[in-house]
């Protein structure tokens, strides 16, 4: 790893440089992407995620992505090694829908104090997927 370096071209006050990040995307691995796929957009969808073409957009420049693979197991060896992040504008509401679909939870939604709420789910290859909601959350 190597030392951040002094970008003295940065004209945008944020420390990122004139070529800074704009989105972040994730990309699941499957050997079943077609019911993983339909799972996620069961899931997220009603919580506002939208489709589009092979991949959900889940918030500005933030996707969740898809891929069949025959070099993956059928389940996620270690669910807990890596951990998909929603922040959502009303938990519970997210609860109440999840709980349509039977989903299993991990971890229950939680009032950490603060104004946060943690919960987290078991997608269908087991892999985590937590929802957040913070204080002031938009």
């Amino acid at each position: 790893m190597t030392a951040p370096t002094d970008d003295s071209s940065d004209t945008t006050g944020t420390g990122t440089g004139t070529g800074g990040i704009t989105g972040l995307g994730i990309i699941i691995g499957s050997t079943d992407s077609a019911a993983l796929i339909a799972w996620y957009r069961a899931a997220l969808e009603p919580l506002g995620a939208r489709w589009a073409e092979h991949f959900l957009i889940v918030g500005p420049g933030a996707i969740i992505g898809f891929d069949e693979r025959d070099d993956v197991a059928d389940e996620a060896a270690e669910p807990g090694r890596q951990l998909i992040n929603l922040t959502v504008r009303d938990i519970r509401a997210a609860e109440k829908h999840l709980n349509t679909l039977g989903v299993t939870w991990v971890r229950p939604v939680e009032d950490t104090g603060g104004g946060w709420f943690f919960s987290t789910i078991v997608d269908p290859v087991g892999n985590y997927l937590q929802l957040l909601q913070g204080p002031g959350t938009p």
